[in-house]
């Protein structure tokens, strides 16, 4: 017996006439022409050396060969259909899963209030985790399955295997307290000689900043230097210093009630945030439910209207 060359049509062809006894209604159910449905119950005859059904006065009954193979083969049947082709569907409302998103302090000012209540409403039973990862290293998380997802300004996320998505374009402004003295105004002279805050983060975004400046010549009177947003409206409060950050992070902070943000006397690079992912991932149900979660929170979510300075 060659019983590498048993198909999986020739066992569901077996399966249904167990139950039919009748090779037309066989083909019905299976969608199979009645030659069709002959020709996989010779093969498997060949296969067994065995008629396995026989006609009688009561139509075609099973031989006790058939008889023996039929539970076998009806479990291999439910394994196939269950545990091999069945994909699962993904219900948001009742997953308990949590999911872990790479991002910077800066994506967890900017992203995580929206998203947390967002999922609270879509998927109130799942959880978020976070993690800061070097730019070297976010590639083999997503890889690995160790992160989910890594949003926001990932540049270096472009090797072959990779998928990404857009979901909004992002630029720089100025930030400081509301009774600064350059609050109503900032001119390029203004903008050189105050004294700045730096943040430089294991995000990439400063480090596009930092190279515009260098292009067009500015200078910064650099006072400070932290690696964290977090720490901006603490520092901007009590101090004349000045900070330029993202303009979506901005927003953010602006919400404090304490803070001013006014555009720069030079018009800004622009930047997209985008939301990035393995291929290894890329059919998952569960993934694909969570960037589109993403997509919906945050596509267009800040547009250059969005952006004027206040």
């Amino acid at each position: 017996m060659n019983n590498g060359s048993i198909d999986i049509t020739t066992l569901r062809v077996f399966d249904t006439m167990m139950r039919t006894g009748h090779v037309t209604n066989t083909g019905v159910q299976l969608g199979l022409s009645q030659p069709s449905v002959s020709f996989a119950l010779n093969k498997l005859r060949a296969q067994v050396n065995d008629p396995l059904f026989v006609r009688t006065t009561q139509g075609m009954e099973p031989t006790p060969r058939a008889d023996k193979m039929a539970e076998a083969i009806r479990q291999v049947l439910y394994v196939l259909d269950n545990d091999v082709f069945h994909n699962e569907a993904f219900n948001p409302l009742t997953t308990q899963r949590s999911f872990t998103l790479c991002m910077s302090d800066i994506g967890e000012i900017v992203f995580l209030p929206k998203l947390v209540e967002h999922l609270r409403r879509v998927a109130p039973l799942a959880s978020i985790r976070t993690v800061s990862l070097s730019h070297l290293d976010v590639g083999k998380a997503l890889e690995a399955g160790e992160v989910d997802l890594a949003v926001g300004y990932y540049p270096d996320v472009v090797q072959a295997n990779f998928y990404q998505q857009k979901l909004y374009e992002d630029s720089f402004v100025c930030l400081m307290r509301t009774n600064h003295p350059l609050a109503k105004g900032l001119s390029l002279a203004q903008f050189e000689a105050s004294e700045h805050l730096v943040v430089r983060a294991e995000g990439r975004s400063h480090e596009m900043f930092d190279a515009f400046v260098e292009r067009h010549g500015l200078q910064r009177n650099v006072k400070l230097v932290i690696p964290h947003f977090m720490s901006i409206p603490h520092l901007l409060l009590d101090t004349d210093l000045i900070a330029t950050v993202p303009q979506s992070c901005a927003l953010s902070l602006l919400r404090l009630g304490f803070l001013k943000m006014l555009a720069l006397p030079i018009a800004p690079p622009q930047f997209q945030l985008k939301q990035h992912w393995h291929a290894r991932y890329h059919e998952d149900a569960a993934n694909q439910w969570l960037r589109s979660a993403i997509y919906e929170a945050f596509s267009g979510a800040f547009t250059s209207s969005s952006f004027a300075a206040n």
